[in-house]
């Protein structure tokens, strides 16, 4: 898929606000700090679509974009740690919660996963809500470039096998880079397939 436009369409905290639920739509979210807000920009190849920061838990909107004028991506707050109060964290958590299960033009879910980890359990508790509400989701593992590809891979048939505790089979995954665009190609695939199946269906 070739990224001809990327603009950034509004901020909410309120899903009554959204966009009508129109286009096909694609969410990614991750533990704070994971890389998620790079890895958007590496993707539309547009630097600072996405705000960036060195500050868990930065991203406190729902943010969304409007690709190619054809299909929307969102930026969710990132769930865990985050430099605000708890009662702010869990109205985060509600309304964040609250589009997962209701946006209707939804069509997956990217949870990001930092690859240089062991399986965290916040993660793991993540992914298990998903599955309990039948919200589809891949997994994109971020950061592959801070360390070997052997460890990469060990720590995601790590991750794979930690979900097989809440899972008969686990979703399918990327390994990614913002800084090298590995999995760029492989995601913007899988959206394009995706966009395919909406279209024919409208």
């Amino acid at each position: 898929m070739i990224i001809k436009s990327a603009i950034f369409q509004c901020s909410n905290t309120r899903t009554d606000k959204l966009p009508p639920p129109i286009l096909p739509e694609y969410a990614f979210i991750g533990r704070s700090n994971v890389g998620k807000s790079s890895l958007i920009n590496m993707l539309v190849q547009k630097k600072g679509l996405a705000k960036t920061s060195q500050t868990p838990g930065k991203t406190q909107l729902i943010n969304h974009f409007l690709i190619n004028e054809h299909w929307q991506l969102v930026d969710l707050p990132g769930y865990g740690y985050a430099k605000t109060s708890r009662s702010n964290r869990s109205d985060w958590e509600k309304f964040i919660r609250y589009y997962l299960r209701n946006r209707e033009n939804l069509q997956c879910v990217f949870v990001l996963i930092d690859s240089r980890l062991s399986p965290q359990k916040i993660d793991i508790e993540f992914c298990s809500w998903l599955g309990e509400n039948g919200i589809p989701f891949l997994l994109i593992f971020t950061k592959a470039d801070k360390q070997s590809k052997v460890q990469s891979e060990k720590n995601v048939a790590l991750f794979r096998k930690s979900l097989l505790d809440f899972f008969e089979e686990v979703p399918p995954h990327f390994i990614s880079s913002a800084e090298t665009e590995q999995g760029r190609e492989e995601i913007l695939a899988f959206i394009h397939d995706i966009n395919q199946r909406f279209a024919a269906l409208d």
